[in-house]
């Protein structure tokens, strides 16, 4: 499995959720995880970014709406306890452990 991490630097979230997920995958050999930084607009556009922080799963976002906003901001996700900057531990590791099936 490839989770890849989707941030641009101004948006500090990325962090957390990058540390909840290699815990989460810690010492599993079979899921590989990569940064991917993105800069611009455009670029944002054109990868169609949801938003600092998003997370792919073998290039599925599994946090996305019906229909999520594109571009250069800072995400927000619906957690049991209201919106928050990122899911939780046990929303990221129901993800990650159903893709893993």
């Amino acid at each position: 499995m490839k989770i890849t991490l989707q941030y641009f630097d101004e948006c500090p979230n990325w962090v957390a959720l990058e540390r909840s997920v290699l815990e989460i995958i810690e010492g599993r050999q079979d899921v590989t995880v990569t940064r991917q930084a993105v800069r611009t607009e455009e670029e944002a556009v054109k990868i169609q970014f949801h938003g600092s922080p998003t997370l792919l799963i073998d290039g599925i976002d599994p946090f996305a709406d019906a229909k999520p906003p594109v571009g250069l901001a800072c995400r927000v996700f619906r957690t049991p306890v209201g919106l928050a900057g990122t899911p939780t531990a046990d929303q990221l590791r129901a993800v990650i452990l159903d893709a893993l099936g």
